[in-house]
């Protein structure tokens, strides 16, 4: 697979990813090279990882606790301290292996420690290769309100190496293949068709389903990179579905992304219809592929008026007016929508009655 340009750095693919990797480190005098993983990526990633690496430059390895809750400030003071007393510098490189909490986390710190210093991502989760190490987001979340504070600053470069996702659970796997839906309701309709029946879907092609996700986000990054017009596209079924995630966030049984974004996808699919943009028929089309994908999760009338409650709290917001991405047929999208409280009811009413 060939590489993708993007902005102001290059996503490489399995081999050429290394291969660039050993460019970078060799083209660069790194004083020192920190690896930042979770629990999970250094049993099961970080031994194949550093196989790859033939330097002399001083490596370090920085694990933090897996799971949305370490996505915190505090964890960033944490690593902050650690590569200060380790003597890292403004020519030292944080490579983040793991999936999007561990990129979004060590993107955050490595472009705030002394004014910024290099980094690289290498995401090991699917929703990390389709989603978060792309695109220059790095950043937090403040209390259980999803991405609050953070930066755009890019990598160097991105490697994907597919054979990370041998280590990933059903669960995990589905969460990131919700994103790459998304790629296709929101921008490619062909690509989308491809998973209408994932009965007959051959998995040895599973590689260029992932880059084609991966070259859509890039396509939409490159057009717009602050995200002042069409990369909000990329926000579709995130307004509500990061609400979603955040309420149920401290619950016995929280949601993980990609499953709070299905149900978001498919409550914003119901308002797109309901708003006339969206016909019955693709409508009826989108749900049937997300329930038998993702498991109903019921909500009580108190869970619906926390979510309605948290979305005042969307990045996207302008002037007090949460601004939602509906869908113009399957493939298109508009943008700064916005909602009546009733007709979000009105979408869960048709969610949780199947």
């Amino acid at each position: 697979m060939r590489a993708l340009a993007a902005n102001g750095y290059t996503i490489y693919f399995n081999e050429t990813g290394y291969e660039a990797l050993h460019s970078l480190i060799q083209g660069n005098t790194y004083s020192s090279i920190f690896v930042l993983v979770d629990e999970h990526t250094n049993e099961y990633c970080l031994p194949q990882f550093l196989g790859q690496i033939a330097t002399e430059t001083r490596i370090e390895i920085i694990e933090i606790e897996a799971g949305e809750d370490t996505k915190t400030i505090a964890t960033c003071m944490e690593i902050w301290s650690i590569l200060s007393d380790l003597g890292a510098d403004r020519k030292s490189l944080m490579i983040s292996l793991g999936g999007g909490v561990v990129t979004d986390i060590g993107g955050f710190v490595a472009a705030t420690y002394k004014r910024g210093i290099d980094f690289i991502n290498v995401p090991t989760s699917l929703l990390g290769m389709v989603d978060a190490a792309i695109g220059g987001k790095n950043g937090v979340d403040l209390g259980s309100l999803k991405n609050q504070i953070g930066l755009v600053s890019v990598p160097k470069i991105v490697i994907i190496d597919s054979t990370f996702l041998e280590t990933l659970s059903p669960r995990e796997m589905r969460s990131g293949l919700a994103e790459m839906l998304k790629h296709g309701l929101i921008y490619d309709k062909k690509y989308w068709e491809q998973f209408l029946d994932l009965k007959t879907l051959d998995m040895s092609d599973f590689d260029s389903l992932l880059y084609r996700s991966i070259e859509i986000k890039n396509e939409i990054v490159l057009q717009d990179p602050k995200e002042h017009s069409i990369r909000k596209a990329l926000n579709f079924g995130h307004t509500l579905g990061h609400a979603i995630e955040s309420h149920f966030l401290t619950s016995s049984f929280p949601l993980v992304h990609g499953e709070a974004v299905a149900i978001g996808m498919q409550l914003e699919s119901f308002i797109s219809m309901k708003k006339g943009s969206l016909s019955s028929e693709e409508y009826y089309q989108i749900k049937y592929v997300l329930t038998n994908l993702y498991e109903v999760r019921a909500f009580t009338h108190n869970d619906i008026q926390s979510v309605l409650d948290l979305l005042i709290h969307d990045k996207k917001n302008e002037y007090g007016k949460v601004q939602f991405v509906l869908l113009q047929g399957i493939g298109a999208t508009a943008i700064n929508q916005i909602v009546e409280n009733e007709l979000i009811e009105a979408a869960f009413e048709d969610y949780f009655f199947q």
